[in-house]
Order: structure tokens, then C-alpha cells, then sequence
């Protein structure tokens, strides 16, 4: 099934997103994924899993059921814990393949009148007040956490992803 025009352009923005991701982290170490260029920044494996998160919102908004046991330590408002056993960087991008074929699967199979009801209050923010623009928040807001790794990676050593 074709993804409903109101997210089609979602639709692209993950599918652009799950590509960059995978290139940016093949090459770190299982200890740079755990690693803070500074005192203030994220880590690539709390951004990585604040991203799987925020992508099971998005599928619980399409109607989808999926989760890990530990999402929790990743949800919105959760501050990275430098005691704490994160996933290892494999487990991390075992899920991150699952939930990318989840909601690619449940993106083609919403409805448009799903995402035309009314986004529930309070929740993240939508500039049609509608489950549609959930959706099209989450994947701009993937899409910065994106370019946050992107700059770890650099701040790592690593050359850019984009030249």
C-alpha cells in the first residue's frame, strides 16, 4: 500500500534517516558509543536510543504496539545516566532495524482517517493538531537528533557523513 499523503514526506524523512544512521555509527567503537566529548553532550547510544523511543510513539500513534524493556531509559525527559547498563551497540542496532521495518510497515498501512483524528492533549507538539502532524513533528525532530550524532561523531574523530 502507498504511504497516505499527509506523511508521505515523513515516510521519506525516516526511510532518509535509517540510512544516515547506519552509515554514521558502523565505524564507532562499542566505547565511543559511550563516550561524551563534553560534559553536556549525549552520548551516540543515549541518542540512538532516545531515537528507537520516539519511534515507538510514533508507531503507538499509527496504532502499532511495539516496545524493549528498556525504552524507559530513553523516553522524553530521561537524562543520560553515566552509571547505567546501557544496550550494547549491537543489541542497539538489532532494534533499530526492527523498528524501522515495523514502522515502514505501519506507515503503509495507516488510514487516512487514523491520521486525521485529533492529536491527543497534552502530547508533542502538531501544526494540524492532528495525529498527522504528530507524525510529521517526530520524524523533524528524529532528524535532529540525527544531526546531533553526526556532530558527536566528528567531535569522535570521525569525518562527516556529508563530505
Amino acid at each position: 500500500m502507498p504511504v497516505p499523503a499527509s506523511i508521505a514526506h515523513s515516510a521519506e524523512e525516516y526511510r532518509f534517516n535509517d540510512g544516515y544512521l547506519l552509515n554514521m555509527v558502523k565505524d564507532l567503537s562499542p566505547e565511543e558509543w559511550v563516550k561524551r566529548p563534553s560534559g553536556a553532550t549525549n552520548h551516540v547510544a543515549w541518542i540512538v536510543g532516545h531515537l528507537i523511543w520516539t519511534r515507538k510513539m510514533v508507531l503507538a500513534r499509527l496504532g502499532t504496539e511495539w516496545s524493549k524493556p528498556w525504552l524507559g531509559m530513553f523516553a522524553r525527559g530521561e537524562k543520560l545516566d553515566e552509571a547505567a547498563a546501557y544496550p550494547s551497540p549491537d543489541a542497539m542496532m538489532d532494534t533499530w532495524r526492527e523498528v524501522s521495518g515495523v514502522l515502514g510497515t505501519a506507515m503503509e498501512n495507516a488510514s487516512d482517517e487514523a491520521l486525521a483524528a485529533p492529536a491527543p492533549r497534552p502530547g508533542p507538539p502538531t501544526a494540524d493538531g492532528k495525529i498527522s502532524g504528530i507524525v510529521r513533528f517526530l520524524a523533524w525532530h528524529e532528524t535532529y537528533h540525527v544531526g546531533q550524532i553526526s556532530y558527536v561523531r566528528c567531535l569522535l574523530g570521525h569525518k562527516g557523513m556529508m563530505g
